[in-house]
């Protein structure tokens, strides 16, 4: 069993993790008193640096590195905002801070975007299978945004992520057309 982002909504009665992965520093993407309520001895936590330094027992990987723990090889892709921030010259998630993952298992390609807008890096993936990419303004693109930068690495089936305020049947109609599977879940189910 494995977790992305321990922080928000109910654990109770999942079972713990073998593994957690940790895109970022914010408190949406990394809860410490979750992290410990979902873990279990012998889980590994996966991290970037900037995380690292509050969830101390996290194995740290950096934007351009692999790690295989068990049976899955687990890629670091640079996550960060090309122009949105909170201030002129100022950006919400700077290159190098967090990560995207590409999980490998089984000759499946998994990539978990995180918080990023549709950066080189992501449009220059290939292979992959199945994607989660978010589109929540101001911090990450918009549908339409998120639409044109799925299109660019087209992988087979894409769900839209993190998305509070956003239209997921704009990033939908976006992609139709494009033999891209998009799968809609309602993902703030719980609040």
């Amino acid at each position: 069993m494995f977790y992305i982002d321990p922080s928000q909504g109910n654990y109770d009665g999942l079972p713990p993790a073998d593994l957690i992965l940790i895109t970022d520093i914010h408190g949406d993407h990394m809860t410490p008193a979750v992290i410990a309520k979902v873990k279990k001895p012998g889980t590994t936590i996966i991290a970037p640096e900037a995380v690292a330094k509050t969830v101390t027992d996290a194995t740290v990987i950096r934007n351009g590195e692999t790690k295989t723990i068990g049976s899955w090889t687990i890629e670091a892709v640079p996550m960060y905002n090309l122009k949105r921030g909170p201030s002129e010259g100022k950006l919400f998630h700077d290159k190098g801070r967090g990560n995207g993952y590409i999980m490998t298992y089984g000759g499946m390609r998994f990539y978990i975007a995180g918080d990023t807008e549709g950066t080189p890096e992501m449009r220059a993936l290939k292979n992959i299978d199945v994607a989660f990419v978010p589109m929540n303004l101001p911090y990450t693109m918009p549908p339409e945004e998120a639409a044109d930068a799925v299109r660019a690495f087209h992988p087979k089936i894409v769900y839209p992520y993190h998305y509070r305020g956003s239209d997921p049947k704009a990033f939908e109609k976006a992609l139709a057309g494009s033999g891209i599977e998009v799968r809609l879940r309602d993902w703030y189910a719980n609040g």
